[in-house]
């Protein structure tokens, strides 16, 4: 197969990508997440906002409902407590899946959530 590149143009207003793979299925799944990719970068440049991910929210969540749950003096304070350290379970789970040191990520997560 020859392939004829032009490089080096003042004004390049288009750019092409070239997908090899072993066949089409997975031709098909590299383009597939090339397009979802090129739709995300789209669309935060037309927002201008980025939501994070990994667990932050749900470590967010957490800790305010953690501090709700001490203003409780009932059995409710119990429920919303557990509910609390669920919702850490995400952020875990990631980690784990990450290969990475589950209890020392949302120990740091827990952190900037705090002082920030």
């Amino acid at each position: 197969m020859d392939y004829f590149f032009i490089t080096g143009m003042k004004k390049a207003t288009c750019c092409t990508i070239l997908l090899r793979g072993p066949n089409d299925f997975a031709l098909d799944e590299i383009d597939r997440s090339i397009h979802d990719s090129i739709c995300v970068i789209k669309r935060t440049l037309e927002s201008g906002y980025v939501v994070p991910g990994g667990g932050c929210t749900e470590v967010a969540l957490s800790i305010y409902l953690e501090a709700f749950a001490k203003t409780l003096g009932t059995k409710e304070q119990i429920s919303v407590a557990e509910f609390s350290e669920a919702l850490n379970i995400i952020p875990k789970t990631l980690s784990i899946n990450a290969a990475l040191n589950a209890n020392e990520l949302v120990s740091n997560l827990k952190t900037i959530h705090y002082y920030s």
